[in-house]
């Protein structure tokens, strides 16, 4: 007869490890099928995305000038304007010191009622509001209280101008920690990249740099184009002076400059003021919308939000100072985007 004796079942515990090994076999398999192939990205390729983060760096750099600058004259317009307040109370305490010393004499001599007290009082419009009362007063008393008030207004303006300009500063010193984040993150990431480059392409990406930074510096055919003014000409000299200078976002010179940098501190050495950011020198001067009618030392305004700035050199040149890694140079403005010149 037959046996019909049952298989023996496997153990749970075996069953267990049997299924997780498989649904891990399955997990692997389905990754190694789905994960796109690792590709190291060619020199050409680092250096693309690299001068695409300098130039969204920049970006970032010309709305942190704007708020360096801003945040700059905040805290001159609130010290000026605390100086007033300041000011402003010594000569109402001067004031109520006058009065008090007036009512006093008065009250000694028995010429006025014991209400004049109220002169005193830290709120006299409170006072002048009752009519009745002003019958007992002199001409005098009545023009100092009202200098008094005058006094009282003014400074309660001040001081309201004072708290909104405070509550400006600290928004425009947030701004201007997120402005500087995000410089330093892009900065960050276009290190990364060069760090995914072996020592020998990055020494051929630095030669290459170099050789292009030497061609622009020193073997620039800039024509014979007349500069717009005397101002403009001393402006474009200073700018020459520092050529090779290195760009480092913020700086303003003598010794590293970023774009904006370079043209502010070029035409302050001409004696001429001009605004920090690249944005708010676009609206510095007269525009000139015609390549061909630029002049030596006409601000030159590329792309369209205004980012980058340089000055103009002759023969479709721009002397500026180009992003994080570069030096002021000579580099031709069909690199860029041309917005339009500036002449100041």
């Amino acid at each position: 007869m037959a046996s019909h004796r049952r298989p023996k079942q496997p153990s749970r515990a075996r069953v267990t490890v049997l299924t997780t090994a498989a649904a891990a076999a399955v997990v692997l398999s389905a990754n190694a099928a789905n994960a796109a192939p690792s590709e190291k990205l060619s020199k050409d390729e680092v250096k693309a995305k690299v001068d695409k983060l300098y130039e969204e760096a920049e970006q970032a750099t010309e709305k942190l000038d704007g708020a360096k600058d801003k945040q700059q004259k905040l805290q001159k317009e609130i010290s000026t304007i605390q100086d007033n307040v300041a000011r402003g109370q010594e000569d109402l305490n001067k004031l109520r010191d006058s009065l008090g010393s007036l009512a006093t004499a008065q009250y000694r001599s028995g010429g006025i009622d014991p209400s004049v007290q109220l002169f005193l009082s830290s709120d006299p419009d409170d006072y002048l509001d009752k009519a009745s009362t002003l019958d007992q007063l002199s001409s005098q008393q009545v023009e100092a209280l009202k200098k008094i008030q005058d006094k009282q207004r003014e400074l309660a303006q001040e001081r309201a101008e004072a708290t909104d300009k405070l509550k400006d500063l600290s928004a425009t010193r947030t701004e201007l920690a997120k402005q500087k984040k995000a410089v330093q993150s892009k900065l960050a990431d276009a290190q990364k990249l060069l760090n995914t480059l072996t020592a020998k392409e990055k020494a051929a990406l630095d030669a290459e740099q170099a050789q292009a930074a030497s061609r622009a510096s020193s073997r620039v055919d800039l024509g014979n184009t007349g500069s717009a003014s005397g101002r403009a000409a001393a402006a474009f000299a200073a700018a020459q002076s520092v050529i090779g200078s290195p760009y480092v976002y913020g700086a303003s010179g003598p010794s590293s400059f970023d774009c904006s940098g370079l043209t502010s501190w070029a035409y302050a050495q001409a004696g001429v003021t001009i605004p920090r950011t690249s944005e708010a020198q676009a609206n510095a001067g007269t525009r000139i919308y015609n390549q061909s009618d630029l002049k030596v030392g006409d601000l030159i305004i590329f792309y369209g939000d205004y980012h980058h700035v340089g000055l103009y050199a002759g023969n479709g040149q721009v002397l500026h100072a180009p992003h994080t890694g570069a030096v002021v140079r000579y580099e031709a403005m069909s690199d860029m985007t041309f917005e339009f010149g500036v002449r100041i």
